[in-house]
Protein backbone atom coordinates (compact mmCIF):
# COMPACT_ATOMS: atom_id res chain seq x y z
CA UNK A 1 0.00 0.00 0.00
CA UNK A 2 1.40 3.58 -0.43
CA UNK A 3 0.57 6.07 1.35
CA UNK A 4 0.81 10.00 1.11
CA UNK A 5 0.99 11.64 4.57
CA UNK A 6 0.75 15.29 4.96
CA UNK A 7 1.52 17.87 7.62
CA UNK A 8 -0.80 20.78 6.49
CA UNK A 9 0.93 24.31 7.33
CA UNK A 10 0.25 27.32 5.25
CA UNK A 11 4.11 27.97 4.92
CA UNK A 12 5.56 24.72 5.41
CA UNK A 13 3.65 22.11 4.38
CA UNK A 14 5.02 18.32 5.41
CA UNK A 15 4.65 15.76 2.09
CA UNK A 16 6.28 12.32 2.78
CA UNK A 17 5.59 8.81 0.40
CA UNK A 18 5.90 5.44 1.78
CA UNK A 19 5.17 1.99 0.82
CA UNK A 20 4.04 -0.34 3.09
CA UNK A 21 4.40 -4.23 2.78
CA UNK A 22 3.87 -7.26 4.47
CA UNK A 23 4.97 -7.36 8.00
CA UNK A 24 4.45 -3.81 8.56
CA UNK A 25 7.81 -3.27 6.58
CA UNK A 26 7.80 0.27 4.99
CA UNK A 27 10.12 2.11 2.88
CA UNK A 28 10.99 5.77 1.76
CA UNK A 29 9.50 6.43 -1.78
CA UNK A 30 9.53 10.24 -1.62
CA UNK A 31 9.36 13.35 1.33
CA UNK A 32 10.02 16.98 0.99
CA UNK A 33 8.28 20.22 2.35
CA UNK A 34 5.95 22.86 0.38
CA UNK A 35 6.88 25.80 1.27
CA UNK A 36 4.64 29.64 0.62
CA UNK A 37 5.57 33.12 1.56
CA UNK A 38 4.03 34.48 4.28
CA UNK A 39 4.04 37.88 2.77
CA UNK A 40 2.57 36.61 0.21
CA UNK A 41 -2.30 36.46 -0.09
CA UNK A 42 -3.82 34.06 0.86
CA UNK A 43 -5.02 32.72 -2.44
CA UNK A 44 -1.39 32.84 -3.77
CA UNK A 45 -0.04 30.67 -0.96
CA UNK A 46 -2.96 27.81 -0.91
CA UNK A 47 -2.09 27.39 -4.82
CA UNK A 48 1.55 27.27 -4.36
CA UNK A 49 1.07 24.52 -1.90
CA UNK A 50 -1.63 23.42 -4.22
CA UNK A 51 0.90 23.14 -7.03
CA UNK A 52 3.90 20.90 -5.02
CA UNK A 53 1.03 18.76 -3.68
CA UNK A 54 -0.29 17.75 -6.96
CA UNK A 55 2.92 17.04 -8.66
CA UNK A 56 3.64 14.73 -5.87
CA UNK A 57 0.16 12.83 -6.14
CA UNK A 58 0.62 12.47 -10.06
CA UNK A 59 4.16 11.37 -9.76
CA UNK A 60 3.57 8.65 -6.83
CA UNK A 61 0.18 7.63 -7.24
CA UNK A 62 -0.82 7.01 -3.34
CA UNK A 63 -3.65 4.87 -2.48
CA UNK A 64 -4.74 6.99 0.39
CA UNK A 65 -3.64 10.02 2.02
CA UNK A 66 -3.42 10.82 5.50
CA UNK A 67 -3.30 13.78 6.57
CA UNK A 68 -3.04 15.32 9.84
CA UNK A 69 -6.57 16.09 11.57
CA UNK A 70 -6.62 20.41 12.62
CA UNK A 71 -6.98 20.61 16.34
CA UNK A 72 -7.37 23.98 18.75
CA UNK A 73 -4.66 26.45 19.40
CA UNK A 74 -4.84 29.60 20.76
CA UNK A 75 -3.01 31.35 17.68
CA UNK A 76 -6.33 31.70 15.30
CA UNK A 77 -4.07 32.54 12.16
CA UNK A 78 -2.49 29.24 12.77
CA UNK A 79 -5.33 27.12 12.62
CA UNK A 80 -6.61 28.85 10.56
CA UNK A 81 -4.01 28.60 7.76
CA UNK A 82 -3.54 24.28 8.64
CA UNK A 83 -7.19 24.60 7.96
CA UNK A 84 -7.45 25.92 5.01
CA UNK A 85 -4.74 23.64 3.41
CA UNK A 86 -5.98 20.88 4.82
CA UNK A 87 -8.68 21.28 2.55
CA UNK A 88 -6.90 21.88 -0.45
CA UNK A 89 -5.43 18.24 0.35
CA UNK A 90 -8.64 16.48 0.68
CA UNK A 91 -9.97 18.10 -2.27
CA UNK A 92 -6.78 17.13 -4.54
CA UNK A 93 -7.50 13.68 -2.82
CA UNK A 94 -11.37 13.39 -3.43
CA UNK A 95 -10.46 14.52 -7.51
CA UNK A 96 -8.57 11.48 -7.73
CA UNK A 97 -10.88 9.02 -5.99
CA UNK A 98 -8.43 8.93 -3.26
CA UNK A 99 -9.91 8.30 0.46
CA UNK A 100 -8.67 10.91 3.08
CA UNK A 101 -8.04 9.40 6.70
CA UNK A 102 -7.19 12.25 9.61
CA UNK A 103 -5.19 11.69 12.99
CA UNK A 104 -4.59 13.64 16.13
CA UNK A 105 -0.69 14.26 16.50
CA UNK A 106 -1.50 12.12 19.91
CA UNK A 107 -2.55 9.22 17.61
CA UNK A 108 0.57 9.49 14.92
CA UNK A 109 2.56 9.68 18.02
CA UNK A 110 1.47 6.59 19.97
CA UNK A 111 2.10 4.55 16.04
CA UNK A 112 5.65 5.74 15.66
CA UNK A 113 6.53 5.94 19.17
CA UNK A 114 4.55 3.44 21.38
CA UNK A 115 3.68 7.29 23.67
CA UNK A 116 0.60 9.50 22.78
CA UNK A 117 2.96 12.30 24.46
CA UNK A 118 6.42 11.89 22.44
CA UNK A 119 8.25 14.92 21.37
CA UNK A 120 9.23 15.88 17.70
CA UNK A 121 12.54 14.96 18.42
CA UNK A 122 11.22 11.12 19.68
CA UNK A 123 9.08 11.19 16.93
CA UNK A 124 11.68 12.21 13.73
CA UNK A 125 14.28 9.58 15.56
CA UNK A 126 11.93 6.71 15.41
CA UNK A 127 10.92 8.28 11.31
CA UNK A 128 14.57 7.88 10.58
CA UNK A 129 14.78 4.55 12.20
CA UNK A 130 11.94 3.05 10.91
CA UNK A 131 12.67 4.16 7.41
CA UNK A 132 16.85 3.16 7.77
CA UNK A 133 18.02 6.34 7.06
CA UNK A 134 21.17 7.70 7.50
CA UNK A 135 19.59 11.21 9.24
CA UNK A 136 16.51 12.63 10.22
CA UNK A 137 14.32 14.17 7.30
CA UNK A 138 14.35 18.01 7.80
CA UNK A 139 12.67 20.44 8.56
CA UNK A 140 10.46 18.73 11.53
CA UNK A 141 7.17 19.00 8.96
CA UNK A 142 8.83 16.80 6.56
CA UNK A 143 9.42 13.97 9.42
CA UNK A 144 5.88 14.81 10.59
CA UNK A 145 4.30 13.60 7.45
CA UNK A 146 6.60 10.28 6.76
CA UNK A 147 5.08 9.42 10.65
CA UNK A 148 1.63 10.46 9.60
CA UNK A 149 1.77 8.00 6.39
CA UNK A 150 3.44 5.44 8.75
CA UNK A 151 0.60 6.10 10.98
CA UNK A 152 -1.74 5.43 8.22
CA UNK A 153 -0.04 2.14 7.02
CA UNK A 154 0.38 0.14 10.25
CA UNK A 155 -3.47 1.30 11.29
CA UNK A 156 -4.42 -0.14 8.01
CA UNK A 157 -3.08 -3.71 8.77
CA UNK A 158 -0.03 -4.27 6.73
CA UNK A 159 0.46 -7.05 8.84
CA UNK A 160 -1.34 -8.49 12.37
CA UNK A 161 -0.66 -6.37 14.79
CA UNK A 162 -0.09 -9.30 17.29
CA UNK A 163 2.46 -10.89 15.09
CA UNK A 164 5.99 -11.55 15.75
CA UNK A 165 6.71 -9.04 12.80
CA UNK A 166 5.07 -6.40 14.33
CA UNK A 167 7.46 -4.14 17.36
CA UNK A 168 6.21 -3.36 20.68
CA UNK A 169 5.08 -0.15 19.90
CA UNK A 170 3.09 -1.60 17.28
CA UNK A 171 1.65 -3.92 19.47
CA UNK A 172 0.76 -1.31 22.23
CA UNK A 173 -0.95 0.53 19.78
CA UNK A 174 -2.92 -2.24 18.79
CA UNK A 175 -3.98 -2.81 22.15
CA UNK A 176 -4.54 1.08 22.67
CA UNK A 177 -7.13 0.85 19.74
CA UNK A 178 -9.16 -2.04 21.08
CA UNK A 179 -9.55 -0.46 24.44
CA UNK A 180 -10.96 2.42 22.60
CA UNK A 181 -13.55 0.13 20.84
CA UNK A 182 -14.36 -1.30 23.96
CA UNK A 183 -14.84 2.03 25.69
CA UNK A 184 -17.33 3.04 22.94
Amino acid sequence: MRVLGVDPGLTRCGLGVVDAQAARRITLVDVGVARSHPEDAVPRRLAAIADVLERMLDEHEPEAVALERVFAQHNVSTVMGTAQISGVVMLAAERRGLPVHLYTPSEVKAAVTGSGTAGKQQVGAMVTRLLGLAEMPKPADAADALAIAIAHAWRGGAAPAASKASTDAQRRWAEAERAARRRG
